[in-house]
């Protein structure tokens, strides 16, 4: 550990990670409604924060494993689909609770290019959120899965074995990959009727 009168010690929770305290600070100066996007393993969180002087407060929240238990997924919870089936859900939430415009909050993510944190954003805005995006990249097909069903369907004719193999908890689940654009509209129509 350095020592010496000009060594600076970082905050805590920017040495663990946790927080980008020069974002921060801006978020509290603007007072904006803050939609933060957090992506796990193997789940995708999308809440909408109001700061207040007490601390956060939640208005907000959808979980990817929400998906499965109340909407019937049967696809991977941390995919591009069900990332912005996650962000649709959170901000059909925002709508009744009353939110119209939010800013976003990646925390320490850097904004990379096709990153899945742009399409739970893209899924916020198609529900109704009005969210400064900027020159974001999202590729419709991705959204629905099509990627992952063409890429089903050449490795089942190439190589059976394999494919059994990668998909494996989709065809587990009683999902082949090569129907996930249709099971993501299914999905998408059911949140899009009673989702809040």
């Amino acid at each position: 550990m350095s020592k010496g009168a000009n060594y600076n010690l970082k905050f805590r929770r920017r040495v663990e990670g946790k927080t980008n305290y020069y974002r921060r600070y801006i978020y509290v100066t603007t007072d904006a409604v803050r939609e933060v996007v957090r992506l796990t393993n193997q789940h995708v969180i999308v809440q909408f924060y109001q700061i207040e002087e007490k601390g956060d407060k939640t208005i907000a929240a959808a979980h990817s494993i929400e998906l499965v238990k109340k909407f019937g997924w049967k696809g991977d919870t941390d995919n591009t689909s069900a990332t912005y089936l996650t962000g649709y859900l959170a901000g059909k939430r925002a709508l009744k609770a009353g939110i119209n415009e939010a800013v976003v909050d990646i925390g320490m993510f850097k904004p990379i290019t096709g990153s899945r944190i742009f399409y739970a954003v893209k899924g916020s805005v198609d529900a109704g959120i009005q969210i400064p995006l900027g020159e974001v990249q999202i590729i419709e097909e991705r959204i629905k899965g099509e990627h992952i069903s063409e890429y089903a369907e050449k490795l089942e004719e190439e190589n059976p074995e394999l494919f059994n193999k990668i998909f494996s908890r989709y065809l587990k689940r009683g999902l082949n990959p090569k129907d996930l654009p249709s099971h993501f509209e299914e999905v998408f129509n059911k949140i899009k009727e009673n989702g809040a």
